[in-house]
């Protein structure tokens, strides 16, 4: 067995790649350790990752549960510090602050009364596509697979057990009491000696889930019980209920093979998504096609570095092509947002898991690089919630959205991915989507408050400051696409509006501050002070964090603020402060000063610097940034990756450029910590990264080239990228001239 202590201590031991190989048929999963992320060490922070195994965006994410009822502090359902497993799910969230999913657990055992076990890292492994773990307890080795719709499990028993059994568990789920979950109805159906169906309907963060699955066995059953909630039978066909549970016995059997498809629309489809992924392949097959699935993605950024850096840049760019999620069946049926079932045309497939108001920032700007193709999948998706609720997404979970967080950055995507000329999106329809999303009032967004007000009063609309801000970015999305649209009446509309967080800046206290509807300023005011998810104008941040959150008018920000070198100073105070006022919320975290990187309101403002006149301090801190706040251990994360996000912005930080405003198609210059890139675009091109340095801790730009011009305001056009050519950097260990630099330790 693998020892993981050597895995996350020590270097990955592969073939160097080369940027001039074949991507697609070099081994870059090798450098993936799905560990990290997955548990905060000696009290530090983790990114609520899993290990487990699944496919690129796929439906299926088949993983241990270390927790009984994962909460927010596992939500992911394992967490490396924990020595104990109850079971395999086949669905969960990645790196989120919530926990919801964790569908059909499956536990194999020799001793029947057994509910869990103990496991070691010595005896744990994994990689793309793959994991495996000795169950002490019993003494069974489980090997995980997968293909997009199906969970394949591999049990080896110890030799000469008479025993063979798998627990089945259809109450187990995620953080039952904070929620208020409860299983709505649920089935067990034994229909063959080697065949179970059934499903379960549950609500939690997503209202009324419904996820069906067929099981299929290696070696026919020997028996079984079923349990519904500690009444059991005998080797009964069926039993529907709330707290189902069953034991399936094999008698004496040395290795037993369970594949379990699932589906959100019915029985029938989780069988057809086996019959089509799964069932002409044996174990060892599935798992080599896993793979090399998995290399044909991450091979689509290339790229020559350190092997500590190789690491830490593949596994986040595995990071985000976990989420979003398949929710399409192999015959192009779906479960749109009103519940009911629907059909796509042919080529299509839904996707769901939108954790919009992270993945707006970076992840989606990063698949308009290398996913194109699943840009307009997304895109079209989000677009059928429109059609069968009425707006957009704002953090959609198994085809239902959940209202998760402010704003609405369906907007800044759909604009973004159009703006950008994305092919296979319906334009017209995209901005019929957004312009009702951003005139229809809903939850968070009362936009007759809105237009009525020109900011959102805090007596009537909490976390009024962080919502007009965002608000105001998404307006300003929302007039680039109208104006490309050709609608030039609804672009200077939207255009107007996305001025409205001026006002709410105070020039007397020198931030954004809430009034309320008399326009009068809330009293007291502390830029210091924490707001959660409700209650306080400011969300899961303060007035220091959210102060920089303009990213569509930088100028305009950089103006009320009093020019270029009073913004610098500001910024200077951001992020060498060290005044606290009442406890932080729980989602800041990954501190420099006041900038807390464990939380997507502050991921862009480092590079603001480079577009206020002073770039080497913007060098100087992304370099602090990725060196101090992301490692290669199961606390690798500053905070949640938020299905990648964290990881989306390592990816761009890495390469040497960051989508300060994600819609605008223009990518701010930080500095790089890969040697040489090569960036398969999707269209056939390739965009290369070239990096000279004069020394091994160079770190300040002495000059950067695009296609052989030097590029002077620090700005890189998304058009350049997506064409093909050359980007070069050259690296110095000291800053320009007259550059002054923070004091970071």
């Amino acid at each position: 067995m693998i020892d993981m202590k050597q895995i996350l201590l020590a270097p990955v031991l592969t073939v160097c790649i080369s940027v001039a190989a074949n991507a697609a048929t070099a081994d870059v999963a090798a450098y993936v350790n799905p560990f990290i992320g997955t548990g905060a060490i000696e009290g530090g922070l983790s990114g609520n990752n899993y290990p487990g195994a699944t496919m690129p965006f796929g439906m299926v994410q088949l993983s241990p549960d270390t927790r009984n009822a994962p909460d927010w502090d596992c939500a992911a359902g394992y967490d490396y510090n924990d020595s104990t497993i109850y079971g395999f799910s086949h669905t969960r969230l990645s790196g989120t602050g919530a926990s919801d999913f964790i569908d059909i657990m499956l536990l194999p055992v020799e001793n029947p009364a057994r509910t869990c076990s103990s496991f070691s890292h010595n005896n744990e492994s994994a990689a793309p596509g793959y994991y495996q773990v000795l169950l002490e307890d019993d003494s069974i080795n489980v090997e995980l697979t997968a293909t997009r719709r199906t969970g394949i499990h591999r049990y080896t028993y110890r030799s000469g057990t008479s025993n063979a059994a798998i627990r089945l568990d259809l109450d187990h789920s995620a953080n039952k009491d904070s929620w208020g979950r409860r299983i709505i109805n649920s089935q067990i159906r034994v229909t063959s000696p080697t065949t179970v169906e059934g499903y379960r309907i549950i609500t939690g963060w997503a209202k009324l889930r419904k996820i069906y699955f067929h099981i299929e066995f290696s070696q026919p059953l020997a028996g079984w019980t079923l349990d519904n909630d500690g009444r059991t039978t005998e080797n009964a066909a069926v039993a529907n209920g709330t707290c189902l549970k069953a034991l399936f016995s094999f008698g004496k059997c040395r290795e037993v093979e369970c594949r379990v498809a699932i589906s959100p629309v019915s029985i029938e489809n989780a069988k057809l998504n086996m019959q089509a992924e799964a069932a002409n392949h044996s174990f060892d097959e599935l798992k080599a096609l896993a793979r090399n699935e998995w290399n044909r993605q991450l091979g689509k950024i290339a790229i020559d570095a350190p092997e500590d850096e190789k690491e830490i840049f593949y596994t986040a760019l595995y990071h985000t092509m976990v989420q979003p999620n398949l929710f399409s069946d192999v015959n192009g049926e779906y479960m749109a947002a009103d519940y009911s079932t629907q059909q796509l045309s042919k080529g299509e497939e839904h996707y769901s898991t939108f954790s919009l108001w992270d993945t707006y920032r970076a992840a989606h700007p990063l698949y308009t690089i290398i996913e194109p193709r699943l840009t307009a999948q997304f895109v079209a998706s989000m677009v059928r919630q429109y059609d069968y609720y009425g707006y957009l997404p704002v953090w959609q979970l198994w085809g239902q959205d959940n209202y998760c967080m402010i704003g609405n950055h369906a907007v800044p995507v759909i604009a973004d991915a159009v703006l950008k000329g994305i092919d296979g999106i319906d334009k017209r329809h995209a901005y019929e989507a957004v312009k009702a999303s951003l005139t229809t009032p809903h939850l968070n967004a009362p936009f007759d408050v809105w237009e009525k007000y020109g900011y959102m009063p805090e007596d009537l609309q909490s976390q009024s400051v962080s919502i007009t801000l965002e608000f105001s970015y998404d307006d300003w999305c929302a007039a680039q696409l109208a104006k490309a649209m050709g609608n030039d009446s609804d672009a200077a509309a939207f255009m107007a509006r996305s001025q409205y967080y001026r006002n709410l800046h105070d020039s007397g206290t020198g931030f954004f501050r809430s009034r309320n509807s008399n326009g009068e300023w809330i009293e007291p005011f502390d830029p210091y002070k924490y707001g959660a998810n409700g209650g306080y104008p400011f969300t899961e941040g303060n007035a220091w964090q959210y102060y920089w959150y303009v990213p569509h008018d930088v100028d305009g920000l950089i103006a009320l603020t009093g020019g270029k070198e009073a913004f610098c100073n500001k910024l200077d105070e951001f992020f060498t402060s060290t005044v606290t006022s009442g406890k932080k919320n729980d989602n800041a975290s990954g501190f420099v000063g006041l900038y807390a990187h464990g939380n997507e309101p502050s991921h862009h403002v480092a590079y603001l610097y480079a577009l206020a006149g002073q770039p080497a301090k913007t060098q100087q801190l992304i370099d602090y940034i990725k060196r101090t706040l992301y490692n290669r251990s199961s606390s690798g994360y500053a905070g949640n990756d938020d299905c990648g996000e964290m990881s989306a912005w390592y990816i761009f930080s890495a390469l040497g450029f960051y989508p300060v405003n994600p819609a605008s198609g223009i990518y701010i210059i930080g500095t790089p910590s890969i040697e040489n890139a090569k960036i398969s675009t999707g269209n056939g091109k390739a965009f290369t990264i070239t990096v000279h340095k004069d020394g091994q801790d160079a770190i300040y730009i002495d000059k950067v080239l695009l296609n052989g011009k030097e590029i002077k305001d620090f700005q890189l056009p998304h058009k350049s990228i997506v064409e093909g050519g050359q980007l070069e950097f050259w690296l110095t260990n000291k800053p320009a001239r007259r550059s002054k630099l923070l004091p970071l330790t």
